[in-house]
């Protein structure tokens, strides 16, 4: 891997790390921090399939944490297509959220893309595309401290529903889907307190890395 193997038209950077180890934290931060129409930002989140598609665990209670939760192939061949230097659409996933209308998403071709989510790396078709490949670490404790805040503030589940879905699901899925890949990766960012000097090194290598980029990356725009 590296910037020297990177695809013809973008350089792809995956990151990976349990619910609550602060994925989507990065990518925001990275974003903010990069210049306007560099960087594309592609969450595994919205592939999510229907609720109805969805496993049911021993206790009748749905299970997300599973990579047969998510349409993984439908975001390896988007990922191909953003490469090709072609806009991609998307509904968001709203999380269940009743009364909440999805949104459609544009996605367009930029020098660098940004994918985050739980199955990035368990799904080979996918982690074989990634240039740069990030896994954050963080505690279970401190992962399972933001997402009862998440939950709480974003999704209103209660605690008792948290506490099942990180013993039930989460824990089992960080487990077997995230660890086994976790010496696959390029770089491991700590994010136990903040995750600020991690963010620096990255921007400064996108950067560089985005100059290497041949113009296909910008079609589309």
């Amino acid at each position: 891997m590296g910037i020297e193997h990177m695809h013809r038209g973008a350089y792809l950077v995956g990151v990976a790390g349990g619910s609550g180890s602060g994925k989507t934290s990065l990518v925001r931060a990275l974003r903010e921090r990069l210049p306007d129409g560099l960087v594309c930002v592609v969450s595994q989140d919205d592939y999510y399939l229907p609720k109805e598609k969805q496993a049911v665990d021993p206790n009748g209670k749905v299970n997300f944490d599973l990579p047969t939760a998510v349409d993984l192939d439908a975001l390896a061949r988007d990922l191909a297509t953003l490469v090709a230097g072609d806009p991609i659409y998307r509904k968001e996933y709203t999380f269940n959220q009743d009364g909440r209308e999805p949104e459609l998403i544009e996605l367009r071709p930029s020098p660098v893309i940004l994918v985050e989510g739980l199955f990035i790396l368990h799904h080979e078709a996918v982690r074989e595309l990634f240039d740069l490949r990030v896994f954050i670490d963080a505690s279970e404790g401190a992962q399972l401290d933001r997402r009862l805040r998440r939950d709480a503030k974003e999704r209103g589940y209660g605690t008792e529903d948290v506490l099942y879905q990180w013993k039930h699901h989460v824990l089992p899925a960080y487990r077997d889907y995230l660890l086994p890949y976790r010496h696959l990766c390029d770089l491991h960012v700590v994010n136990e307190i903040n995750f600020d000097r991690a963010v620096h090194v990255l921007r400064d290598h996108l950067l560089n890395a985005s100059t290497k980029v041949e113009p296909i990356a910008l079609q589309g725009l």
